[in-house]
């Protein structure tokens, strides 16, 4: 294969390793922007998520310290529960209304509870896992990661959610400590027997991630196409300028030097250009001088 090479003319091996540049260039080039593409798109999911988080922990405590107070008196007088007085309820609804809007469809928002009060909020097996893990590891307080539904991948964020007011027991201790209202609503089995400072849910909000990561393939794609049209542009005027400014002056020198070799002495090695192309012609015209004074020499001597 080296010999090969060796045999190939400068003009051949100069492409060749154009080329490997040009192959090598584009590959690490491609690497580098699919990565910072990937990471750009990720962060964007990430903080569509967070603001949204944000958001429903601010209805969570408005809901908790402003329209609690002022409802929880009519628990007990109202024949119906009035599920506005729940942070979780209200965080939810909320929610729902967003994701009336085209552009939210796709978002998901659940507060996911091993055992709720409201059984729209019972965990599945995946939230499970999760609460799960915030139980085992009460300093970990946040988990992140990329799941599959059946509306396509989804980025989510999940944060532990504690009873940490003890007003809150009032209506998840026991059946008989609850308002009356709630066990007309919701029954005396679920949402009971849950202590303080105890994670009892995860906050998860889920983020469609497919149509940011299509468009950052989409963008890699594009740019990459630039990428090359440009280096292939970049590769044929070096080519050219190689072709013009060296190969076709070494092929002239190459040519008069196999005429010189054949005793033709009349040709000379014209070069204007006072680089080392040119030096090289000077030189060989010197060498062809000093044989043409060689072999008149040796012509005198034998007559």
């Amino acid at each position: 294969m080296l010999k090969k090479i060796k045999d190939l003319n400068i003009g051949t091996k100069f492409n060749l390793l154009l080329i490997v540049v040009f192959i090598i260039s584009i590959v690490i080039s491609g690497t580098a922007l699919s990565s910072l593409l990937q990471q750009r798109a990720q962060n964007e999911v990430a903080t569509k998520a967070l603001i949204l988080s944000k958001t429903m922990n601010s209805v969570r405590k408005y809901t908790q310290d402003r329209v609690n107070p002022l409802l929880k008196d009519r628990l007990e007088s109202e024949p119906v529960f009035i599920p506005e007085t729940v942070p979780a309820f209200s965080a939810t609804e909320v929610f729902e209304n967003l994701r009336k809007n085209e552009e939210y469809k796709n978002f998901l928002y659940k507060e996911a509870t091993l055992n709720p009060t409201n059984l729209r909020d019972k965990a599945d097996t995946f939230e499970t896992q999760i609460v799960e893990r915030f139980r085992n590891n009460p300093k970990l307080k946040e988990i992140t990661d990329f799941r599959n539904l059946p509306e396509g991948t989804v980025f989510y964020i999940a944060r532990p959610l504690a009873i940490t007011e003890q007003s809150c027991l009032r209506c998840h201790s026991t059946p008989d400590q609850a308002p009356k209202s709630q066990l007309t609503t919701y029954g005396t089995n679920n949402g009971f027997g849950w202590k303080l400072n105890e994670i009892v849910a995860a906050q998860i909000i889920s983020v469609p991630s497919e149509q940011v990561f299509n468009s950052a393939q989409q963008t890699w794609v594009w740019i990459m196409g630039l990428l090359i049209a440009i280096f292939a542009i970049i590769v044929i005027l070096i080519n050219f300028l190689i072709k013009k400014t060296v190969i076709e002056r070494i092929r002239k020198i190459e040519k008069i030097a196999q005429k010189v070799s054949t005793g033709d002495m009349t040709a000379n090695f014209d070069e204007d250009y006072k680089d080392e192309i040119g030096g090289l012609s000077s030189a060989f015209n010197r060498m062809k001088y000093s044989l043409q004074i060689a072999i008149d020499m040796l012509n005198q001597q034998t007559q």
